[in-house]
């Protein structure tokens, strides 16, 4: 098998085609979570703990950094940047639990199809009427 043939048959697989979808529907997919996050849920926590910024928290490891912001700081020398650390957990503490509550949902969703009674079969004829049915097709085959 040619290096190109064992290629296309490695690329015609549906798990490669699928895990492409689900990179390219995730990529989309972050958008949208960060907008979230970013716009509706950390301004709501923000205006709870009192309008704290953590991501200009940190400790000047280097003499000569007297500067109040973190950007500021970093330019004068080395700084251990403790806040944004802080802020990356809070905000991947957050996803969690909104992604949580999403599977959650999908779940319930599922669950209560699963439970719908199927479309009901109809009761098979009675048993005269399935001999005659059985007579009458093996008379039709002589």
């Amino acid at each position: 098998m040619s290096f190109a043939s064992e290629f296309r048959s490695f690329i015609a697989k549906g798990n490669v085609i699928d895990l492409a979808v689900g990179i390219i529907i995730g990529g989309a997919f972050t958008g949208i979570v960060n907008s979230l996050v970013n716009d509706l849920i950390m301004p709501v926590v923000g205006a709870v703990i009192g309008g704290i910024d953590f991501s200009d928290y940190f400790v000047p490891l280097a003499s000569g950094v007297t500067a109040t912001t973190l950007a500021a700081a970093r330019e004068q020398g080395a700084v251990f940047a403790y806040g944004s650390f802080v802020t990356v957990i809070l905000n991947f503490l957050i996803l969690a639990w909104i992604i949580f509550l999403m599977v959650k949902a999908v779940n319930r969703i599922r669950l209560a199809e699963e439970k719908k009674p199927a479309e009901e079969t109809p009761a098979p004829p009675p048993a005269d009427v399935q001999l005659l049915t059985e007579i009458r097709d093996l008379l039709k085959t002589r």
